[in-house]
């Protein structure tokens, strides 16, 4: 399954809430969920150990217009609107967490 996070972990619950209940599956980072991704947060020791259930991946168009693109913690990857595209159609199910 395809858990797609688009809010803050910081201002939102969304990320907490699909990493407290989904088993496994790959989860996108998009819009302001991006944040998530980057090095030196406070979420970044929850990332690194989702990595260990889930294949993380973050949208990279939302990252530059951050100003963000050079700080993704190891592991996680970096995906173009075709990778979005890719993640929708090879996995059965997608999961969008508000």
């Amino acid at each position: 399954m395809l858990h797609i996070i688009n809010k803050s972990p910081l201002m939102n619950s969304a990320l907490d809430s699909c990493l407290r209940v989904a088993p496994s599956g790959d989860i996108l980072l998009i819009e302001d969920a991006v944040y998530a991704a980057t090095t030196g947060n406070a979420f970044e020791s929850k990332m690194q150990e989702a990595m260990k259930r889930f294949k993380i991946h973050v949208l990279q168009p939302d990252l530059e217009a951050r100003g963000l693109g050079d700080r993704i913690i190891a592991g996680i990857m970096p995906v173009d609107y075709g990778g979005f595209v890719e993640l929708t159609t090879t996995n059965n199910n997608c999961q969008s967490w508000l």
